[in-house]
């Protein structure tokens, strides 16, 4: 174990991993070295995404010293390519066994990575992988900037130009980190605040903390139904934070950040993409100048039921926009590589470690 305080790891419960110290607390590590050490670590670690075998601008010793006090947090597992390599997907083994995914996404005019916040998921949206294979913990701050490191040094020469909280577990639940990680990829990896998406399944508390953020980074919200009695159903918090609440919180934080705000929905069959959902769909996202991301549901060995038909996705989007909403299609990556959240984890029937009591 490191001999200096990192916020927000239990020494009891975790090891600090090389991601985890603030610069402060590198300094701390680093006592003694000159000053310009910390510069040379720190950046080389966040801008360049060395390894710390790959800093050669510090001594050997040194070297030795942080790989020992500052383990990586990530170990691959299994990687994924499709989509002629435009879609890579990661399973990674945590340190103490339990698994997460990382998604990187080519496009023409962006390169963007979905990242996880935490290993499992206790949120039980019973259409998504995650949600069926319940919560094992949160991850460290750590846990997450690596996560986008390690996928920009793959995506070399392309730039990593987007980050979205859209990978494993529910980004409000683990906020302390989260938000830390966001700061973290903003400022010393140098992702614009305007290019990072934090998706919730609709925690009103944590909505309510990102309106008083001073990065103006975008919520998208997993919204999948309009009506209370469906959402339910598909999002049991729903039962906590009612859609009324939830559309009056999302008000609040308009009008704080005046930043655009998006609805995810994905499509299943005969549930949620019916002429009656486009209509209060379209209600909804009226109300709260929602832009509406259709996603057709990709299968999870948990759920029967599928996803929508594609001309029927298209139609559904049709009907949105006739109604005054503004609505696109996702495009669907890497269905054949399991890139769905938390597929490629419960696909390779992966036994993680028993949940934390």
């Amino acid at each position: 174990m490191n001999e200096f305080t990192v916020a927000g790891v239990s020494h009891r419960d975790a090891p600090v991993l090389r991601y985890d110290p603030t610069r402060a607390e590198l300094a701390d590590l680093l006592a003694g070295e000159p000053r310009y050490r910390l510069d040379q670590v720190w950046e080389g670690l966040h801008q360049r995404g060395d390894d710390i075998d790959d800093l050669t601008n510090v001594s050997k010793a040194l070297r030795t010293r942080l790989r020992e006090a500052l383990p990586s947090g990530l170990t691959p597992e299994h990687e994924s390519i499709s989509d002629n390599g435009d879609t890579v997907k990661w399973l990674w083994r945590l340190h103490d066994g339990h698994h997460i995914e990382t998604v990187l996404m080519h496009y023409a005019e962006r390169t963007t990575v979905c990242v996880s916040s935490q290993a499992g998921c206790a949120m039980a949206c019973g259409f998504c992988a995650t949600g069926q294979g319940g919560f094992d913990r949160h991850l460290s701050v750590g846990e997450i900037v690596e996560q986008v490191i390690r996928a920009r040094h793959t995506s070399a020469p392309r730039r990593v130009s987007n980050i979205v909280f859209m990978g494993m577990g529910e980004p409000f639940a683990n906020y302390d980190r989260t938000w830390a990680a966001v700061e973290r990829i903003n400022t010393d990896i140098g992702i614009g605040a305007r290019h990072i998406t934090i998706s919730t399944v609709g925690l009103i508390p944590g909505i309510e903390r990102l309106a008083e953020e001073s990065l103006p980074v975008n919520l998208a919200i997993s919204l999948h139904a309009a009506d209370d009695e469906l959402r339910n159903e598909l999002v049991p918090i729903n039962a906590r934070y009612p859609l009324e609440d939830l559309a009056q919180a999302c008000e609040r934080y308009l009008a704080a950040k005046n930043r655009r705000l998006s609805f995810e929905w994905a499509l299943i069959d005969g549930v949620n993409d019916r002429s009656v959902d486009a209509e209060r769909l379209a209600r909804l996202s009226r109300r709260l100048r929602a832009h509406v991301n259709l996603i057709p549901l990709n299968p999870t060995p948990g759920y029967p039921t599928r996803g929508t038909p594609l001309p029927r996705v298209y139609g559904f989007r049709d009907e949105l926009t006739d109604l005054g909403a503004n609505a696109t299609v996702r495009r669907t990556r890497g269905t054949e590589i399991d890139a769905a959240c938390g597929q490629l984890r419960a696909n390779r029937q992966i036994v993680d470690p028993p949940r934390r009591r």
